[in-house]
């Protein structure tokens, strides 16, 4: 079954950090494009960041760069999102997606 898995949310005080996962079943992640997302009530899904297959580059959204950093783990088919210095703003689910597949989504809450 071909499916995408997010993982790592919760709760986190401001200027705290969490780890994001996006772990695939059913194909190889690494032969495609993985881009994060996010949205919040009312508000439409944003491009957070993505890691192209053929050389992992990356880009980031302004709101988040030097913030975020996405990378790879082919041993473990999952991509990731390292969050630091998180703000209140950042708070929304977060899903992982390849072509054609959404995970089911994260909820990241930065909140005192």
């Amino acid at each position: 079954q071909t499916q995408l898995v997010e993982s790592g949310g919760g709760l986190v005080q401001p200027g705290g950090s969490l780890r994001l996962s996006c772990t695939a079943s059913g194909f190889t992640l690494n032969y495609f494009t993985v881009g994060w997302f996010r949205q919040t009530p009312g508000k439409e899904r944003e491009g957070v960041s993505c890691i192209s297959n053929s050389d992992d580059s990356t880009v980031y959204a302004d709101s988040v760069k030097g913030r975020f950093t996405i990378s790879r783990d082919n041993a473990k088919n999952t991509v990731y999102l390292q969050m630091n210095s998180l703000k209140p703003e950042d708070t929304a689910v977060y899903y992982c997606y390849r072509l054609g597949y959404w995970g089911q989504g994260t909820q990241v809450t930065v909140s005192s």
